[in-house]
């Protein structure tokens, strides 16, 4: 750190909230002054860190409101109590008052409201929106921000209202992009905000993403979303995020201006959101209204709180009604601004967990307008395209979702597959069941993708048997009850492939323990379905094995290889003297072997890229390391190399340096020379991708350190969120391998935190 630590705005310690006091922040490191970096991701939704003169804010964060005249809670409050790292107040009322005006000039304007935290500051726009034009100039009150010492500003955009026609619209986002230049140039060093608008409109909000980008800003605040959020339409919401955020460069934040209500926080983080502000917490609580995480309550009809909290944990609904209004909207205020904060780490902690779509999808049930606004992203016409999943199969008694004209539908087909490249697979643990929304999950779209593309059948001509057995009605683990069948099978029906039907799709046999098809935590009824032969159809279609014979069966029971065998000798496929016979010691090891490398070639495919023809020779020799649960451990090349590791978590694939070598050795693309949009299922076959880093960072990556953005010069498109890759210098020499945390999108514009996290590194011999 250079000598400097590092002060990340955490919520509040146990020991400072009895005290009601805390340290006041350290400014950030000044060449990191603005920068933005991601520690934790989960797809597209992210926690990160914003370096400012006040310190670094851990994100996602929430902004109260504070109006300079109108004091609910007191900012050093939200500060020393509440663990608040930012907030933001309104430089217009600042400028227009004089006492204000006077104070803010001389003293700034963190001794103005008595906050030491960040303070970013609004210029106007939404004031014009409410009360009609506002006389401050455009350059004015952006050096009036300067002057005051704000940590960031916010130009003064042209507020686009959902009720404009789009040629009103379109003056409104060319307006905006008319100022933006004379703005940043008015802020100097300062901070700024640089608001997207664009109404209803996809292409406007497009155009006015992709162009504010062009600009030198810090913040990208989603403006125009209050009228949508005060009238529900959590739909349209849902659309101006999804056109928006894909054309926003990704190193900076995204800031949904004036988005305070928790219920939204869930979804909103999913797509990508970093900051939010919020004045819901003191305007509510004037009327009696209580924030929750799935709408709000009216303190005039409760006996009980909805959700208890600090501030109202000795009080009771009856004896808050009986206070003064000034009290109560100050206790109201509280516990508005205690529900949404537990709202907003819960969301922080789903992100940590990998778990944060699931969230969104489980809220998203609690209000009609939030679960209109879901199924419009799970239907949205793009998922299809990417998922390969129809609608019919992610929502069958669903139709709601659908009932759009074709006119609407064309007008917002956005870019989804934008959220499903950003996504990890596979992941630890279980995935939770929650009914035909699970199909629509990113990550398992991004899982099953990945399946159809990379994975081939070990017969892809037909050779021998052209059938397929489906093993169904049982979860995982498979490998103690089914491997002895499959190796008996490998031996007595060459070319017969087996695969396994899982409630989210099938699975080839040899990745019988890749999450997230083999740990699905659900009712016994999903995996004991009878078997659907037109889906099954439908999925070995992807699979590039329509004209396969379908023979299906059941885990269930007892004799599973007698079943299986008897049920083969019916259908003609073995002969009847199969049933009486012994295999042989030896025949028996050696399909054993075989199914061994059958299952470490597949993996090579999935999870290295590995040509289906090249992961098949790469493992044709190899040995193995064998646990005590009979489980692959080490992939050994014939001279015993250690290759691979299989990992028992997830059922991944880890990358040795022996194995790193061989994969390079490989390669017959040029290497890269520049960054380019990514495309993670565009490049079946071509191998891991490749990260090019400048000579500056060469020492340390063959001593094993990571490799950090601003280091990287090029990368290959296929890069993608923890999935292995090769690190090579300009001049095409290994220096070592690692596991990207990031697309190629993300190593271009990143100029803080780990890009890749290296393995190991490749010594000078």
């Amino acid at each position: 750190m250079d000598g400097l630590k590092e002060v990340v705005h955490r919520p509040v310690t146990m020991a400072a909230w009895r005290e009601g006091t805390r340290d006041d922040p350290e400014p950030c490191r000044e060449q990191d002054k603005g920068k933005f970096e991601v520690v934790v991701r989960d797809g597209r939704a992210r926690i990160g860190r914003l370096h400012t003169e006040h310190g670094i804010l851990e994100t996602p964060a929430l902004l109260p409101v504070i109006n300079p005249n109108i004091r609910t809670i007191e900012p050093r409050e939200m500060w020393d109590r509440y663990g608040i790292g930012a907030l933001i107040t309104n430089s217009y009322i600042i400028w227009k008052h004089d006492e204000l005006k006077t104070k803010a000039q001389n003293d700034g304007v963190h001794e103005l409201i008595d906050y030491p935290g960040i303070i970013m500051t609004d210029s106007g726009t939404f004031q014009s929106y409410v009360y009609g034009d506002v006389e401050v100039g455009v350059e004015e009150i952006v050096e009036f921000q300067r002057s005051i010492g704000v940590d960031i500003a916010t130009m003064l955009d042209v507020f686009s209202r959902p009720d404009m026609v789009e040629s009103e619209v379109a003056n409104c986002v060319d307006e905006t992009l008319a100022r933006a230049q004379k703005s940043i140039d008015a802020a100097q060093k300062t901070m700024l905000n640089g608001p997207i608008q664009g109404g209803l409109f996809r292409e406007l909000r497009e155009k006015s993403a992709s162009e504010m980008g062009k600009f030198d800003f810090s913040v990208h605040p989603i403006g125009g979303i209050v009228p949508v959020m005060e009238q529900h339409r959590y739909k349209e919401y849902a659309k101006i995020m999804l056109s928006s955020l894909p054309k926003l460069p990704s190193n900076r934040p995204v800031h949904m201006f004036g988005c305070g209500h928790p219920m939204l926080f869930p979804m909103s983080i999913a797509l990508g959101a970093d900051l939010f502000d919020s004045a819901a917490y003191a305007l509510f609580a004037r009327d009696g209204r209580l924030l929750t995480p799935w709408g709000t309550e009216k303190i005039a009809n409760l006996v009980d709180w909805p959700v208890t909290t600090p501030s109202i944990a000795s009080l009771t609904p009856e004896e808050v009604r009986q206070m003064d209004g000034k009290e109560r909207t100050k206790i109201l205020s509280k516990y508005n601004l205690e529900v949404t904060l537990a709202e907003l780490a819960r969301c922080k902690q789903a992100v940590r967990d990998g778990t944060i779509w699931r969230m969104a999808e489980r809220r998203s049930h609690q209000h009609p307008a939030l679960r209109e606004a879901f199924l419009w992203l799970i239907t949205n016409p793009s998922l299809g395209q990417i998922s390969n999943f129809s609608k019919d199969e992610m929502i069958l008694d669903e139709k709601l979702a659908s009932q759009e004209t074709g006119s609407e539908k064309g007008a917002w087909e956005t870019s989804w597959d934008w959220i499903v490249k950003s996504q990890t697979t596979p992941r630890k643990g279980g995935e939770s069941w929650g009914g035909k929304d699970t199909l629509a999950r990113p990550h398992i779209i991004a899982a099953r993708h990945m399946m159809f593309t990379r994975w081939h059948s070990q017969n892809p001509l037909g050779v021998g048997s052209t059938d397929v057995l489906i093993l169904h009605g049982r979860s995982g683990p498979w490998r103690e009850r089914c491997d002895n069948l499959v190796t008996r099978l490998i031996h007595h029906a060459p070319g017969l492939e087996v695969m396994i039907l899982t409630p989210i799709g099938l699975m080839p046999y040899s990745l019988e323990d890749v999450n997230p098809f083999t740990h699905i935590v659900g009712p016994d009824w999903i995996w004991r379905s009878r078997p659907d032969l037109s889906l099954i159809r439908n999925e070995l279609d992807k699979f590039s094995m329509s004209d396969r014979r379908i023979i299906t069966l059941d885990l269930n029971g007892d004799n599973l290889v007698e079943r299986a065998l008897s049920k083969l000798v019916e259908l003609e496929i073995l002969d009847e003297s199969i049933k009486s016979k012994s295999i042989e010691a030896s025949d028996f090891e050696a399909s054993q072997l075989q199914l061994r490398r059958r299952k470490a070639a597949d993996k090579f495919a999935l999870f290295f890229n590995v040509q289906s023809e090249l992961s098949h020779e790469l493992t044709s020799k190899s040995n193995f390391v064998i646990n005590r649960q009979g489980r692959i451990k080490n992939v050994l090349s014939s001279s015993n190399k250690h290759l691979a590791s299989f990992r028992l978590g997830d059922g991944g694939l880890s990358l040795n340096n022996d194995g790193a070598i061989e994969l390079y050795s490989h390669r017959r693309r040029q290497l890269p020379t520049a960054f380019s949009d990514p495309e993670i299922f565009g490049y079946s076959g071509e191998g891991l991708a490749i990260v090019v880093v400048d000579d500056d960072a060469e020492p340390f990556i063959r001593q094993g350190r990571n490799v950090f953005h601003g280091f990287v010069i090029a990368c290959d498109p296929w890069i993608r969120p923890n999935e292995a890759c090769l690190i090579v210098n300009q001049r095409g020499e290994l220096l070592g391998h690692g596991t990207s945390q990031c697309t190629s999108s993300e190593l271009a514009s990143f100029k803080k935190g780990i890009a890749i996290k290296t393995r190991d590194g490749i010594k000078n011999e």
